[in-house]
């Protein structure tokens, strides 16, 4: 296919290129992955400023999504790539291999740095999800930095770098500054720009932002930094939300309220025990979802209210595909028994094969777990529905789920979100969550946002 790229992506491209650290804030589905193969392609072979490349990326975006954009663009078939990806041997013949780019997922970036015994060579590092790298305890973090003295250009992109608060982006951005404009250390940072918010005596369980802190943070950030939102480059399709209330008989109500009360439920002979708030609220969501683990790591049903509720929808829609996101393991099973039983056509959307089934639209049902493939996957193909069985507290996991239909190339006019949500339990909570953090969220965005036509681009 012919690359002709909107202005934003060719400033975008040009962003890159023109900088050795770059963070992209680009919105879901604004075409972040052939952006930045464009700017390699160039610095590769135009200006000649880089030899060999290195992407870290999820598993399925590594192995399906950088794959599928170089086959794609007619621009890019030059570029020969190297999968990085599958058994220890396969892993080591693709780094021998003769190639531009080599892609590796983010569990294996520890490997390659101390255990593989290869020679780290790479002049480019691109970053495919830099929101994953927010924990810089974590060993794929801290493999990063060790090979960051070796990188000349490294690149950063993420559609949601401050998924969960501005706490997140200190990590983030020492992976491409060394904590240059943040801080080296997130003690500092915390002091610099932080409050503590709830504690117990000496103990900071949570931090709040100080007042002008957020402006003060993107300031720092702003040199290296663009920001770009999907509804301010593109006609994008409706969003709309819809709650479908299905509500608890009192003996379900009453087991709720129970575990609430005292953190711990006899149920069918089994025990269910919450040793803490967070354990509480998992152990609820999956109340409110109609089944839960006891203490032995069993199921015990409770309820079919949204398994109900899920089958009305899947009528309704008249063989129109569906893309289902749930949870918690036992959810995935009670929905499988309940299609199998209705003779619905489905897949679960963890295998090559079986996204592009859904993106053929031979599908009617879609099933997603957002941790697995939240983020990268093309899937606005496929339809313009998502129904959430059950929901997530992560905001960043969230909204990439969304955006795997709510991004460019959706052909339908509108993308509609449903939530199946219990009345009277977690699932209110949560959803109402989810839409307050989108303050911070979307107040960064704005804050480093690009203008295209304008002033300040270097």
């Amino acid at each position: 296919m012919q690359y002709e790229p909107h202005e934003y992506q060719s400033f975008a491209t040009n962003y890159i290129e023109h900088h050795p650290i770059s963070a992209l804030l680009i919105d879901m589905g604004l075409g972040k992955t052939v952006i930045t193969l464009t700017a390699l392609f160039d610095l590769l072979f135009d200006s000649f400023e880089i030899h060999k490349v290195l992407v870290v990326a999820p598993l399925r975006v590594g192995l399906i999504s950088w794959p599928d954009e170089l086959k794609k663009w007619e621009h890019l078939h030059f570029l020969k790539s190297s999968i990085v990806i599958g058994t220890e041997m396969e892993r080591l013949r693709a780094l021998k291999a003769k190639a531009d780019i080599y892609i590796i997922n983010r569990e294996n970036l520890e490997w390659l740095v101390t255990k593989s015994g290869y020679k780290f060579d790479f002049d480019t590092v691109v970053i495919d999800e830099l929101s994953s790298f927010k924990n810089g305890r974590s060993k794929r973090h801290k493999a990063l930095m060790t090979i960051r003295p070796y990188v000349k250009r490294i690149i950063g992109l993420t559609g949601t770098p401050a998924g969960n608060g501005l706490m997140d982006l200190w990590a983030e951005f020492k992976c491409l500054d060394y904590g240059s404009r943040l801080g080296r250390f997130i003690t500092r940072y915390r002091e610099e720009y932080f409050l503590p918010d709830k504690r117990n005596g000496m103990v900071v369980f949570s931090y709040k932002p100080q007042a002008g802190a957020e402006a003060r943070i993107y300031s720092k950030i702003s040199d290296i930094t663009i920001s770009m939102k999907a509804i301010d480059h593109l006609k994008m399709p409706d969003l709309i939300e819809v709650e479908r209330a299905v509500e608890l008989d009192e003996h379900e109500i009453s087991l709720y309220k129970e575990l609430v009360d005292e953190m711990v439920l006899e149920l069918k002979d089994k025990e269910i025990t919450s040793a803490n708030a967070a354990v509480l609220t998992g152990k609820l969501l999956q109340i409110a979802n109609g089944a839960i683990y006891s203490d032995s790591g069993e199921v015990v049903e409770i309820h079919d209210r949204k398994l109900d509720e899920l089958e009305d929808i899947i009528e309704a829609a008249n063989g129109k595909p569906l893309l289902v996101a749930y949870w918690f393991k036992h959810d995935l099973d009670r929905i499988k028994k309940r299609l199998d039983k209705l003779g619905v056509i489905y897949k679960t959307l963890d295998k090559p094969e079986n996204i592009r089934q859904w993106n053929n639209k031979e599908l009617q049902v879609g099933l997603i777990h957002p941790a697995s493939a939240g983020h990268g996957l093309n899937l606005q193909s496929g339809g313009n529905t998502i129904v959430w069985f059950g929901l997530t507290w992560s905001l960043e996991l969230y909204q990439q789920t969304v955006a795997r239909l709510y991004r460019q190339g959706q052909k339908s006019g509108s993308v509609v979100v449903m939530h199946i949500i219990a009345k009277g339990t977690m699932d209110e909570l949560v959803l109402r969550a989810l839409k307050d953090k989108d303050m911070t969220q979307t107040r960064l965005i704005d804050a480093v946002k690009a203008k295209i036509k304008g002033v300040d681009h270097d």
